[in-house]
């Protein structure tokens, strides 16, 4: 049990129904605002704060108060507290009973209550959703970013709240949140997806009538950045340099002084061909770094017929499930790669394709980002697009797509889309709206053979 330094104790709910009631005991003693059976503040009148100040350092002698709040040193038995409000646990005579809110999360298989605080209920939500995992709907990545979002931001700024207290303020504070998080308008329209399927959920539970009027927020697609031919050539060739000459990464942050701690291990400051193979792997394969990642020998097939090029059977990403078919120059780095890592143990169908000896996939990822940064610093290249924004490895995702678009003879959308895991919105929004008539002045030029 946690201690309550408060002669009186009631639920957020409680104070949000009868106001009036909860403020009468506060007038001139103190109410505890309880989130579980743990107090989260204390409400106090201005008189009562003054008086407190004003008290020796000493604990004051237990004293009885009445349901107004009033100190009595003595005098007859208390009376019962004035409804929705308990005594607390100071005062020998009466120990303070759990709220709703408290059997609500103490007891996870409860029914719903409308004191329920939406961080209980944001654990039903995940469980819901792990669920879909577990039945194919959902892929375990969408469940992480869940989960992330709920802990980032969602929680922290309504968890604490029961689930009918929120409101269209309560809204507008999380979009104030956000914003000052910098987070982009497309990443704040997909944390209210999250607070939608939250008060979803507590419709359907019969906590809440009615959704609260959510803020309107203006997508602004901003297109996406890719390489140039030369910056693309000039990115390879630095990499290989680097490679070759053995050259070590420096222990500082470019314009920002020495590093406290340099998180990269010794053995990774030292650039491996991983690099330059990634580089023209990703322009060459349409992935994502993600799927960079977790891509294995086992995923990967060569086909040879017509048209060389590689089949990629990688795991779901973003519900889509298609194999993906890269371009002629993939073959090549990809027979370089498994050459190498035949000749050190590392070719069977469970291993990884860069980085094999590394376990931590998420470090192997994070590495090859450093290493990228670093290549991208040594070839003389902005590390920062025409929008302000910090050039990563998705730069050679969006330089794949662009290359089809501006160079692939006849590429229709469809096809590009299903094949880079994508959809044709998404290529018209943040690909194709980069194009503009010069981009491709002879196919605007060309002109339909004549029939013989």
């Amino acid at each position: 049990m946690h201690r309550i330094a408060a002669p009186w104790c009631t639920s957020v709910t409680q104070l949000l129904r009868e106001p009036a009631r909860v403020l009468a005991g506060a007038r001139e003693g103190a109410v505890a605002l309880l989130e579980g059976d743990a107090p989260a503040y204390y409400l106090v009148s201005a008189q009562a704060w003054a008086q407190r100040l004003a008290e020796p350092l000493a604990p004051p002698a237990p004293s009885v108060h009445d349901p107004g709040g009033l100190v009595a040193p003595s005098g007859p038995a208390p009376t019962l507290p004035a409804p929705g409000m308990a005594p607390g646990p100071d005062e020998p005579q009466t120990p303070a009973p759990l709220t709703a809110d408290a059997k609500a999360l103490q007891a996870p298989d409860a029914p719903m209550t409308d004191a329920m605080a939406v961080r209980a209920l944001a654990e039903r939500l995940l469980e819901r959703e792990q669920a879909r995992v577990q039945r194919g709907e959902l892929c375990a990545a969408s469940l992480g970013i869940l989960r992330n979002r709920l802990r980032a931001h969602v929680l922290p700024q309504l968890g604490h709240l029961p689930v009918g207290a929120v409101n269209a303020l309560q809204l507008d504070g999380l979009l104030q949140r956000l914003t000052q998080a910098g987070l982009s308008s497309t990443t704040v329209s997909q944390y209210f997806v999250i607070v939608r399927k939250l008060l979803r959920l507590a419709q359907r539970q019969g906590l809440i009538r009615e959704l609260p009027l959510a803020p309107e927020i203006r997508i602004q697609s901003q297109p996406r950045q890719m390489l140039g031919l030369a910056e693309h050539a000039r990115l390879v060739q630095t990499a290989q340099r680097l490679c070759r000459q053995g050259e070590r990464a420096p222990e500082h942050k470019s314009g920002q002084g020495q590093r406290e701690r340099f998180w990269v291990l010794p053995r990774h400051r030292q650039l491996p061909p991983d690099m330059a193979w990634a580089i023209r792997f990703m322009v060459n394969s349409f992935i994502r770094p993600g799927d960079l990642r977790q891509l294995r020998h086992g995923h990967v097939q060569v086909v040879r017929g017509e048209s060389l090029y590689l089949r990629l059977n990688l795991p779901l990403t973003k519900r889509h499930s298609m194999p993906v078919v890269t371009l002629r120059p993939a073959v090549q780095v990809y027979e370089a790669l498994r050459a190498r890592a035949q000749a050190r143990g590392r070719a069977a169908p469970e291993d990884y394709l860069f980085l094999p000896e590394e376990k931590d996939r998420e470090y192997a990822l994070a590495v090859l980002g450093f290493w990228f940064k670093w290549v991208l610093r040594e070839a003389g290249l902005p590390e920062v697009d025409t929008f302000g924004r910090p050039r990563t490895l998705y730069a050679l995702r969006h330089t794949a797509i662009m290359f089809r678009l501006l160079y692939g003879q006849g590429i229709d959308m469809l096809t590009l889309a299903r094949n880079a895991r994508t959809s044709v919105q998404m290529i018209e929004r943040f690909y194709a709206s980069q194009l503009d008539g010069e981009m491709n002045v002879q196919m605007l030029q060309s002109r339909r053979a004549r029939r013989p």
